[in-house]
């Protein structure tokens, strides 16, 4: 195996499924199908994910079983005792069979799920990658390659497309206090949230979100595997800080694009994912920073609008008598 394709699903059957069939016919290499795994956790979904995915792996099994009987045909058929004939088509079989399912008893929890599928894995990279994801033609190659020859390489990611084909904002700065401070009193752009890298180039960034994201051998054996104890959230910003500390590289590979559409896989939790979220972020920048850190965003956001206010007054004042933007500000 070369690859292992990594999916944490939580009540998003529709979705996946669409994801799944993405995967499949993505690639653009039939050798490249036969040697990549997909391996799906369900986090104890209640809606119809598990019935599906119980119905697949019997359609793997019956397809490989297939595929073995009209093997031992084409063998008898081009045996010595018979004339020579055209082996039969086996239905492109082979990029189906690798499908692995684990079903939870609850739900785990979206680091401890993926470490679950990450540890039974079989390829050389691993992509950890969400079920509202859609990939496009051919890449899933162009990331295993890319990363295949980069020795500092913890890991790559691709270009995130909207559901409309734009380009959504993926990668982002490691967040500290100052970078919070530059963002929202300072306005400078990607300093704190996420921005896309501009250009076809392959470009290094601090951090990517986790919705496809490839992690290479070398980040597994220097940074490990996910932290458990994020729930859900900051799990890939923790993981994009260790890797820095190890002296790894993230890649940001816009030729690869994938789909995200953004929120879908988290729309049907039954708990409240803010609760997860500030638990997550204590965790990450330890609490003392965390409110520190909202604070600057919220008095920020304040400061921005004040600004926007006195600046529409400013020109208003330089209006004209009788006309003005619509500002309020008399």
């Amino acid at each position: 195996m070369i690859l292992s394709i990594v999916i944490v699903n939580y009540n998003t059957e529709e979705i996946l499924r669409n994801c799944l069939a993405s995967i499949f016919t993505s690639f653009k290499s039939k050798k490249f199908a036969g040697q990549t795994e997909i391996i799906v956790i369900d986090n104890h979904s209640t809606d119809g994910s598990a019935r599906y995915l119980k119905s697949q792996n019997l359609k793997f099994k019956t397809a490989a079983k297939n595929a073995k009987l009209r093997k031992e045909k084409i063998k008898f058929d081009n045996s010595p005792s018979r004339p020579p004939s055209k082996p039969d088509q086996i239905d492109n079989l082979d990029k189906l069979k690798n499908l692995i399912t684990i079903f939870n008893k609850k739900n785990l929890g979206f680091a401890k799920a993926n470490n679950q599928g990450i540890k039974i894995s079989k390829g050389k990279f691993v992509l950890l990658l969400n079920s509202d994801t859609l990939i496009e033609k051919g890449s899933l190659e162009q990331l295993v390659n890319f990363a295949a020859n980069k020795a500092d390489a913890g890991a790559v990611v691709p270009r995130l497309l909207n559901h409309d084909g734009s380009t959504q904002g993926s990668c982002c700065r490691l967040p500290t206090l100052t970078s919070a401070f530059k963002e929202f009193f300072l306005n400078q752009k990607g300093a704190f949230l996420k921005y896309a890298p501009e250009g076809q180039q392959p470009v290094l960034v601090e951090a990517a979100v986790g919705a496809a994201f490839l992690i290479t051998p070398l980040a597994l054996k220097k940074a490990g595997l996910l932290d458990e104890q994020y729930f859900m959230y900051f799990e890939d910003l923790d993981y994009c800080r260790r890797l820095a500390k190890q002296g790894l590289k993230i890649y940001y590979l816009p030729r690869a694009a994938i789909t995200h559409l953004h929120g879908a896989s988290g729309k049907n939790l039954k708990s409240k994912p803010n609760q997860w979220l500030v638990e997550s972020s204590k965790k990450y920048y330890r609490s003392c920073n965390h409110y520190l850190i909202n604070f600057i965003i919220w008095s920020g956001q304040k400061w921005q609008k004040l600004r926007k206010f006195f600046s529409a007054c400013a020109e208003d004042r330089g209006r004209p008598k009788g006309i003005s933007s619509g500002s309020g500000c008399g």
